[in-house]
């Protein structure tokens, strides 16, 4: 071994050993019982099981295990058991360990949570779909019986995410997709906000990198105005909370790149028109711990006399908790600056609850078991409801996802029964929900409604505070409808088992069908049979056919024969691909012949890691689904669909983000290399105020000074106020923010938006 390599192990050494004794310190200072011997003893442990193996960033293994057990430690103040899981989370998977000998060294309870955690490589979905899916299946499984392990789980997401950078682009995309999907959802359900902000923040930042550093930059330039809004603001109310005698801390809170940039995208708002970038927050610590909520009104009652409060901006998750346990006073004030101002006051528990979540309540009993105090009772209908989910999984990867997602309600309302009781539901949710969330039974038999003693049908959303009755009859069965507006991952999940169950039968009836037409045709049965008139008949499964048979939707003949024995069918679709091609213009101005390229089929050795370029040139060979319409200058990927062909999807695409979480092996970086030749539609919203030559001066502004093709304007005018929809064809998404900018130079235009 020569001097250099000697050195850098020693560096690597002192490295390790800097950090773990980090990690110690830290745990010392926490409330938890000081096991530092068994701690210590995972962590050699750990170490030498990842010995002589480096992450991607070139860093020793091991630390990544010390990284995770310090968020573990210090960001949701879990124990010894938590770093000691945490510190051998990789050894399972990495290393010729096993479960086994993890519990024979440590224990059942550290070797529970390390199985919960150790990676799938396989799964019950097959090569179709990631092992994600899988993995968060088995995770969600083990989470019913310790949440821990979800808790690890997402401290070794956010590690990964701050590690992010020494991954390909396609890779980011996949994770960064993933944490946006389910793990950002996860950690505000169990009330990290703090973990939930900053997964929100490293995904948008390696997803949208441009849009990231230009609101990063904009809150730079923003943030001394910010300071004195805030000074200003806050000093009335600093002298009046001296005078009360009250022990407090006032914090400026700004609202996360994330936020903002999800707000630009949903409001269709540009930066300077947000609002509610500053929020203050008051935390104060009780005299008397029984006090806290007299004192938060106190305190409001205080602050309201100061300023004028927002009569429908007062949001009080002190009576009414939040399902993750989050408990403050939220109330909107107008500023002396004419400024809407959000203040949320809460105590230091409070405080403590909202950034640790409900770790943060947790104790651990001598044998590791956890103490649940009342508060946890929402928790544990949430994980109720998964478990009965996990019951009856779903078939599709991205169907279990979504049933999941739907679980994940960062806001809730409360609906009371007949006799009085109070049940937290979902905001949106409906009266078919309701029923579901009560008894599977009253769900599946249930006709209608009666809310707060008038009847109503079962998809009438509920509000807080309604009083509901559901009205039942044996007569009724689920509807396949109801799917439609059921909107809890309990209801769609009941719904939809019930409606298999019932297919089943259908299903067995159409190959019954399928069988005896084969048999009268003197054609042998098989799966490929099968298979070849579902496709011929537009059905992507089988099962699906099946059940057109038994519905008698399809009946088979003539055509269906031709098709077997070879024969062309002059129904068959093609060219499908082409209507999303966009057309050339030439000097002339003339359409000329779109690109004829075929579809750029994926070859088996295909570079994955490496990003592909879209050009006027090869545009043709690539899928423009429907759902996002992607230009260039969007962010975009790519996905390689079951036919080894690539869709484009933008980036923040809802159907992409599906993508990335259950089939992330098959995303690709795409990137433009456009060059101005080719014309895209993109569709801009105005409205204003109506005056005489204003539309003259819209359309001037685009065909004359900007000279952009117009295809369609829809106007409406009512009570003076002006509407208008404008369909351009451009060339790029820098043509459309132009031609945003030019038309607010217009004086009476308000709205200007471009719809997605």
């Amino acid at each position: 071994m020569d001097d250099e390599q000697i050195k850098k192990e020693e560096a690597d050494a002192k490295m390790i050993n800097e950090a773990f004794q980090e990690l110690i310190d830290t745990y010392m200072a926490s409330r938890h019982r000081k096991k530092v011997d068994i701690i210590t003893k995972a962590f050699n442990f750990a170490r030498q099981a990842h010995k002589g193996v480096r992450r991607l960033s070139g860093e020793p293994y091991i630390m990544h295990p010390i990284a995770v057990a310090m968020i573990a430690c210090r960001e949701v103040g879990l124990g010894s058991t938590s770093i000691c899981a945490a510190l051998l989370h990789d050894v399972v998977e990495d290393t010729d360990y096993t479960t086994e000998d993890i519990e024979n060294i440590f224990g059942p309870k550290v070797a529970q949570i390390v199985d919960g955690l150790t990676k799938i490589s396989g799964g019950i979905f097959g090569e179709q779909a990631s092992a994600q899916a899988e993995n968060f299946k088995k995770l969600l499984l083990t989470m019913s019986d310790d949440i821990r392990v979800i808790l690890i789980k997402i401290c070794d997401r956010l590690h990964n995410m701050r590690t992010l950078e020494s991954q390909p682009a396609n890779k980011q995309y996949k994770i960064a997709g993933e944490t946006l999907y389910i793990y950002a959802p996860l950690a505000n359900r169990l009330g990290l906000y703090k973990i939930k902000t900053e997964l929100e923040d490293l995904s948008f930042r390696y997803e949208h990198p441009d849009q990231y550093a230009s609101i990063i930059q904009k809150l730079a330039s923003t943030r001394d105005s910010r300071h004195t809004l805030f000074d200003l603001f806050t000093a009335p109310i600093e002298e009046s909370l001296k005078e009360m005698g009250i022990d407090y801390v006032i914090k400026e809170r700004v609202k996360s790149p994330y936020s903002i940039w999800h707000k630009m995208q949903t409001k269709h708002v540009t930066f300077d028109e947000i609002y509610d970038i500053l929020a203050v927050r008051i935390i104060f610590t009780p005299k008397k711990r029984e006090e806290e909520i007299n004192e938060c009104f106190k305190i409001y009652v205080a602050i309201s006399k100061i300023y004028q409060s927002h009569p429908d901006r007062l949001r009080d998750w002190i009576n009414h908790p939040k399902a993750n346990g989050y408990q403050a006073l939220h109330v909107t004030l107008m500023s002396k600056q004419g400024r809407w101002i959000e203040v949320q006051i809460r105590s230091d528990r409070m405080d403590e609850v909202a950034e640790q979540g409900f770790a943060a309540h947790w104790k651990y009993k001598e044998d590791g078991n956890i103490e649940m105090n009342e508060e946890e009772g929402e928790l544990n209908d949430w994980l109720h409801t998964i478990k009965e989910i996990l019951d009856d999984p779903q078939p599709n990867a991205m169907d279990f996802l979504d049933a999941i997602k739907l679980n994940l309600f960062a806001s809730e309302i409360f609906v009371f029964t007949p006799k009085g009781e109070i049940k937290t539901m979902p905001t949106g949710c409906t009266a078919l929900d309701f029923a579901f969330s009560i008894h599977t039974f009253l769900g599946s038999h249930c006709i209608g409604a009666k809310v707060n003693h008038k009847l109503v049908p079962l998809s009438h959303k509920l509000q807080s505070g309604d009083q509901v009755e559901i009205l039942t009859s044996k007569s009724q069965h689920v509807q396949p409808a109801w799917i439609n507006f059921a909107t809890t991952a309990k209801a769609k999940a009941k719904i939809e088992a019930i409606l298999r169950r019932d297919n089943r039968e259908v299903q067995r009836q159409g190959e019954e069908t399928l069988m005896a037409f084969l048999k009268k045709n003197d054609i042998s049965y098989t799966g490929a049979t099968a298979d070849l008139l579902a496709s011929f008949h537009d059905v992507e499964k089988r099962e699906n056919f099946f059940q057109a048979l038994g519905d008698k939707t399809i009946i088979l003949g003539e055509k269906d024969l031709d098709e077997l024995k070879g024969k062309k069918s002059k129904t068959a679709k093609g060219g499908g691909w082409r209507k999303y091609v966009p057309f050339i213009k030439s000097d002339k101005g003339k359409k000329e012949e779109e690109p004829q390229n075929k579809l750029f089929i994926v070859p088996e050795k295909f570079n994955r890691k490496k990003p592909i370029f879209i050009t006027d040139e090869n545009i043709g060979q690539y899928k423009f689904v429907d759902c996002c319409h992607p230009i260039p200058g969007d962010d975009i990927l790519g996905f390689i669909d079951t036919k080894k062909q690539i869709e484009i999807h933008k980036r923040s695409c809802p159907v992409a983000a599906k993508l990335k979480s259950s089939f992330g092996n098959r995303i690709l970086d795409a990137k433009w290399d456009m060059h101005r030749k080719l014309y895209f539609d993109a569709t801009i919203h105005i409205k204003g105020i109506d005056r005489i030559g204003l539309l003259n001066e819209v359309t001037k502004v685009i065909s004359e000074q900007m000279n952009i093709n117009i295809r369609r304007i829809t106007i409406t005018c009512d009570e003076n106020i002006f509407d208008g929809t404008l369909e351009l064809r451009i060339h790029d998404r820098n043509d459309v923010k132009e031609i945003v900018e030019s038309l607010k130079k217009i004086p009476d235009l308000k709205e200007i938006k471009q719809i997605m």
